[in-house]
């Protein structure tokens, strides 16, 4: 592994350290360590590179029904032990917290390959490499055109311990990873044609930096001089960054307390919730998994308690609810992890697919929009998960299974839950 991060051996013995300054009742170390190198270009050429090496740790102290934390990024003893004494004090100033959970102890994971030595080996050489590949294949395009394309986009590669736990109770949970994500815009010199692309995965070899270039190119110069299209209802075709835009924001909608309270998604006026009923299309399989390398998920949360494969929608139908610690222990249920929150549950959300391309779908389409992807997206609704939002980086229309030309960027609403009832294909 890298030299750029805590070994297991070396994080158990930082944690062990750590807690041994506590005077708390419960104690429990959080520690982060890793490298990230990014390079940026713009105009056509690489403008920065940049890099760092970094190991922080987060201190939680309880003390009665009071836990507070403090972090620090000075290791030595005398820095370690005042940080430790930091949050015991601001526990101690801390409201009593009924819902407080007790620190876990030894707990089982899954083993999860999720380190790619050569990610954490891509120098800024590599990274230029990929940048210079990007703006050649871009440029080759350009001149098919006749065009001289404006790039800008960024490359940005991880390696590290984002998870890693340790409670004064004996549980030590470790888990190294690995990421890289390229994203590339593409604009053509009246400012009319906007291109993108982006991929991200553990491994650099299943990034491909001039096919991205080439794509985003390509959509570019199909955008020039769009049109306006009159507001209405249409069907449209969300490539996959576009579903990735919106489909995320179901996840606090998944919430067992919210709405096993009543102010919930899927509550009902009948003080129930929708548990067990159809919600969705029949094709409609939704899950966390975080085994699925394409999720980036890890096998624990914050606390340290293992995380699962979670189907939330099958076949159209709502499988589960995520419960925090508190809410499984008062409704008598297994907890799904995520630190009493959502948001740091199983790592994202995958929508299973079904068996067409996107070449397909548009071929098959009589009359569609067809969106690269979204921005600006905010909440109209939250108990709907209604939400606005505008198109952005290629908008087209699409007429007799064929593009036949570019629409002006424009203003959306819509809710993930109702596009999930209201699919053609997928």
């Amino acid at each position: 592994m890298s030299d750029n991060f805590l070994s297991r051996d070396a994080a158990e013995a930082l944690a062990k350290r750590i807690l041994g300054f506590s005077k708390a009742d419960e104690a429990r170390v959080n520690i982060s360590s890793g490298w990230t190198g990014n390079s940026r270009f713009a105009r056509n050429e690489l403008t920065t590179a940049g890099g760092t090496t970094d190991t922080g740790v987060s201190i939680t102290s309880t003390i009665g029904k009071r836990r507070a934390s403090a972090s620090t990024n000075v290791l030595d003893d005398a820095s370690l032990a005042r940080t430790v004494e930091l949050s015991e004090r601001l526990a101690r100033l801390s409201p009593e917290d009924p819902e407080l959970m007790p620190e876990l102890g030894p707990q089982e994971y899954a083993t999860i390959s999720a380190y790619v030595q050569r990610t954490a080996e891509l120098t800024p050489e590599a990274r230029a490499l990929a940048v210079k590949n990007t703006l050649t294949a871009i440029e080759g395009e350009g001149r098919s055109a006749g065009l001289d394309l404006f790039v800008a986009g960024y490359l940005e590669a991880n390696a590290g311990i984002g998870g890693c736990v340790a409670t004064s109770k004996g549980l030590f949970a470790y888990h190294p990873s690995s990421s890289v994500d390229l994203s590339v815009t593409v604009r053509t010199p009246d400012g009319t044609g906007s291109g993108f692309a982006s991929s991200g995965a553990r491994d650099w070899a299943d990034i491909h930096p001039a096919e991205l270039g080439l794509k985003a190119a390509k959509k570019a110069v199909q955008s020039a001089s769009p049109q306006a299209i009159e507001p209405g209802r249409y069907t449209v075709i969300l490539e996959p960054a576009a579903v990735g835009d919106v489909l995320p924001l179901l996840l606090r909608s998944f919430d067992a307390r919210t709405n096993d309270e009543g102010r919930g998604t899927f509550s009902t006026k009948e003080g129930g919730t929708r548990l067990g009923e159809q919600i969705a299309d029949r094709r409609v399989t939704l899950f966390s998994d975080p085994a699925d390398p394409e999720l980036l998920g890890q096998p624990f949360d914050n606390e340290g308690l293992p995380l699962k494969r979670r189907v939330w929608i099958e076949d159209g139908v709502l499988k589960a609810f995520n419960y925090s610690r508190f809410w499984a222990r008062k409704q008598g249920v297994e907890p799904t992890g995520g630190g009493g929150g959502f948001g740091g549950g199983p790592g994202g959300i995958k929508l299973a697919g079904g068996t067409k391309s996107l070449d397909q779908i548009i071929a098959e389409s009589e009359r569609a929009i067809l969106c690269t992807h979204f921005f600006y997206i905010r909440f109209l609704d939250q108990r709907t998960v209604m939400v606005t939002g505008l198109t952005r980086d290629g908008t087209f229309l699409v007429e007799n299974g064929k593009i036949t030309r570019s629409l002006k960027n424009f203003r959306w609403n819509e809710s993930p839950l109702f596009m999930l009832n209201k699919i053609e294909e997928i």
